[in-house]
C-alpha cells in the first residue's frame, strides 16, 4: 500500500504543477484530497491492515497528504497573483495624466420647458410659487370647491395617505396657498410634480407634470385670460398654433373652458398620443369661483380673477414630437441624449 500512496502522489504532484487554468487545479483537489478522493479509500483500507503495517501506511499517507496540499496552495496562490496582476494591469490608472475632459450635461425636456414658461411669465410680472406634494384633503379638494361626492376624491384617481392626507392630484392647492398668504393683487404660477392613480399608457402616468397660473386682481374677465393663453401658446411654440375652445365644468372656476390644441405628434389624423382624436386636451382655464376666493381669504365681490392649469407633460410632447409619455420618465439616457 505505502508504494501505492507514493506513486499517486507523485502523479498527483505531477498533475498540481501542469494544471493551466484554476478550474483544472480544484478538479485535481477534489479527485485526490476531497472527501470521496483516492487518499480517502486509502484511508478506509487501513481497518484491514495489521498494527505494524497500519502505523507505516498511516506516515505515508499523512506525508503523501501533507505534501500535495502545500503543492496545491503554492500553485493556487500563483494563480491567485497572476489574476491580480492582470486586473491590475487592466484596470490602471495613471493619476498624474490629465483628464479626458468634462462630459457635458444637458437639462431633462421637463425642465427646459418649464424654465421657458417661467421666464414669459416673469416678464408679464408673474411670480412662481411652490407647495407640498403631501396635501391636506382641505387644500387638494375642499377649498377648490370640490364637493365630497365628487368623482375626482374616488380612489381610482387619488392615492390616499393616512390622517386624511394624500399625493396631490393637481398645482392648484399652490393658488389657495398663494391667495392665503400673499392676498390680493396677485399673479402667480405653480409648476410641479403630481400624481394620480390611473392606468398607465402611451398618454397617461401615475406621475406627471403640470403648471398652474392664476391672476386676482379687480375687474379682471375673460379677455385677460384670453390675452394670456394665447401670449402663452405663442411663446412656447414661437408659432401660430391650431386650438380649440369648448365649455367646460370645473369646480373651481366659473365659467370654465377647456382648451384644445391639434395633436402635434400627427397633424390631428389621429394617433395614440391624442386618442385618435386629432386633440390632445391641454389647457383647462376659467374665472376662479366666489368660494375658492372665499377659502383663500378673498373677497369676491371686490376681486375677481382667472386661473388655468397647464398639462406640462404634454405640453413637452406637443413640442418635441414624443409619442410615449412613459420615455420622460424612463431615465433611459439613450431617449435624454437627444435633448
Amino acid at each position: 500500500m505505502i508504494g501505492r500512496i507514493e506513486e499517486l502522489a507523485g502523479q498527483t504532484l505531477g498533475r498540481v504543477r501542469e494544471a493551466g487554468t484554476p478550474e483544472e487545479l480544484e478538479a485535481v483537489r477534489v479527485e485526490v484530497l476531497g472527501r470521496k478522493g483516492s487518499l480517502a479509500e486509502f484511508g478506509k483500507l487501513m481497518g484491514k491492515l495489521s498494527p505494524e503495517e497500519r502505523v507505516a501506511a498511516g506516515k505515508a499517507l499523512n506525508s503523501a497528504k501533507t505534501s500535495l496540499e502545500a503543492a496545491y496552495e503554492l500553485k493556487k496562490t500563483a494563480f491567485e497573483s497572476a489574476a491580480l496582476e492582470a486586473r491590475l494591469a487592466r484596470e490602471w490608472v495613471d493619476l498624474t495624466m490629465p483628464p479626458p475632459g468634462i462630459v457635458p450635461g444637458s437639462l431633462h425636456p421637463l425642465t427646459r420647458i418649464q424654465n421657458e414658461i417661467e421666464s414669459l411669465f416673469f416678464s408679464m410680472g408673474f411670480a412662481a410659487l411652490d407647495g407640498p406634494e403631501v396635501e391636506t384633503e382641505f387644500h387638494n379638494f375642499d377649498a377648490l370647491n370640490i364637493p365630497p361626492d365628487h368623482p375626482a376624491r374616488d380612489m381610482q384617481d387619488t392615492f390616499w395617505l393616512e390622517g386624511g392626507h394624500l399625493l396631490r392630484t393637481h398645482t392648484s392647492p399652490v393658488q389657495v396657498r398663494g391667495m392665503q398668504r400673499l392676498g390680493p393683487p396677485l399673479r402667480m404660477i405653480a409648476p410641479g410634480r403630481v400624481f394620480r392613480n390611473e392606468e398607465v399608457d402611451p398618454s397617461h402616468e401615475h406621475t406627471f407634470y403640470q403648471l398652474e397660473g392664476m391672476m386676482v386682481d379687480r375687474e379682471v374677465s375673460i379677455a385677460h385670460l384670453l390675452y394670456f393663453m394665447k401670449t402663452l401658446l405663442g411663446g412656447i411654440f414661437g408659432r401660430e398654433v391650431t386650438v380649440r375652445l369648448r365649455p367646460g365644468f370645473f369646480p373651481f372656476v366659473e365659467p370654465g373652458f377647456e382648451l384644445d390644441i391639434q395633436c402635434m405628434v400627427c397633424g390631428g389624423e389621429g394617433c395614440p398620443v391624442c386618442k385618435h382624436s386629432g386633440w390632445v386636451e391641454l389647457l383647462p382655464c376659467g374665472l376662479v369661483h366666489p368660494n375658492v376666493l372665499r377659502a383663500g381669504g378673498i373677497n369676491p365681490d371686490e376681486y375677481g380673477g382667472f386661473a388655468f392649469g397647464l398639462g406640462l407633460t404634454r405640453l413637452v410632447m406637443m413640442r418635441y414630437l414624443i409619442d410615449d409619455i412613459r420615455w420622460l420618465q424612463s431615465g433611459d439616457l439613450r431617449f435624454l441624449k437627444q435633448f
